[in-house]
């Protein structure tokens, strides 16, 4: 089967195909076949789903002769650290616009410490106003003779949503049988569009979870689809998402973004003392309490496998002094 992103430009920024196995210990608690796909082994700057983004992207942009790369972000975020990396791999300057003020040992912690090793420019904001200190800077940039190339938060756009409906093909094609439902920590809300859109094109049916880490289910919702059928017309189809069809949960979400919670330290400990698997605490340990809690509500398929999508995230887990000691009470 011919596939319509097959035919967009990609780096090949990932060694290959990022493993699928089973979580049998945590799944038998559960009451599930519960199954992980390993996003957090993309190869790149300790991995993470934003790779496979990029790879698209900066397709784009190398089509189009930039020299400097430019995206905004969370003050720890994943994705900055990740366009980073593949920036100083492909010789180009990364500019990353985060939101926040970090404390001074923040600074040398996380995804943070790793944006300054790759050699990333930070430019400092508040959320407020994020946007338009990013669209100053790369207008900045241009007054300086430089050619920058602009990626959306999160690298959530038609363009870098493609990357998941490419990767949703090589999951099922790594499955015994096809998963009755995918659970993914979704923020942005590309790689939720991306899994949409090409489930709609290999006529998957199974049932794409998302978990919010940030955003009330509406407004959630409401993005994934536009952006799922925006993705849809990239590739010349015709067709739209309706916000029904994007299921989201956002219960794990209202305590707001990046708060530590019970949830994510239970997830993040059964993952680590069940299976040996990592999640942090922002995405991966929220997307993975969310489908603890949905599988003890019995609202997850017990017949037919389950997958928990893993986008990686693990530099957070050295971010926060409360995330050490947290740590550190656990070793004792």
């Amino acid at each position: 089967m011919t596939t319509p992103w097959e035919h967009l430009p990609r780096l090949a920024l990932i060694p290959g195909p990022t493993p699928v196995h089973p979580l049998p210990r945590l799944g038998r608690e559960l009451g599930l076949e519960l199954w992980v796909k390993r996003d957090d082994l993309t190869g790149l700057a300790f991995g993470g789903n934003k790779t496979r983004k990029l790879e698209f992207l900066l397709a784009e942009a190398q089509a189009q002769h930039a020299d400097t790369v430019v995206t905004a972000g969370a003050v720890q975020s994943n994705h900055c650290r990740q366009t980073a990396a593949a920036a100083a791999r492909l010789g180009l300057q990364a500019v990353l616009v985060l939101a926040g003020e970090p404390t001074e040992p923040a600074r040398g912690s996380g995804n943070l410490a790793l944006d300054a090793l790759f050699g990333a420019q930070v430019v400092w904001t508040d959320r407020a106003q994020r946007d338009q200190a990013l669209r100053a800077t790369v207008e900045a940039l241009r007054d300086q003779g430089r050619r920058p190339y602009l990626i959306p938060y999160g690298g959530s756009n038609p363009l870098g949503a493609s990357a998941y409906a490419r990767a949703l093909a090589e999951a099922l094609a790594q499955m015994p049988t096809p998963p009755a439902a995918i659970v993914l920590a979704s923020s942005s809300g590309g790689t939720q569009a991306g899994l949409v859109a090409g489930a709609r094109v290999l006529g998957y049916r199974g049932r794409i979870v998302g978990i919010s880490v940030d955003e009330p289910r509406p407004a959630l919702a409401e993005r994934v689809a536009e952006l799922a059928s925006q993705t849809l017309a990239l590739w010349g189809r015709r067709e739209r998402v309706h916000p029904t069809e994007v299921e989201v949960h956002d219960v794990w979400a209202r305590p707001g973004y990046g708060v530590f919670t019970a949830a994510e330290a239970e997830a993040m400990r059964l993952a680590a003392r069940r299976e040996g698997l990592l999640v942090d605490p922002v995405y991966t340990g929220r997307g993975l309490a969310g489908l603890l809690g949905l599988a003890r509500e019995r609202a997850l398929p017990t017949t037919g496998p389950v997958l928990f999508w893993h986008t990686g995230g693990t530099p957070a887990l050295f971010a926060q002094p409360y995330l050490r000691q947290w740590l550190a009470q656990m070793a004792q």
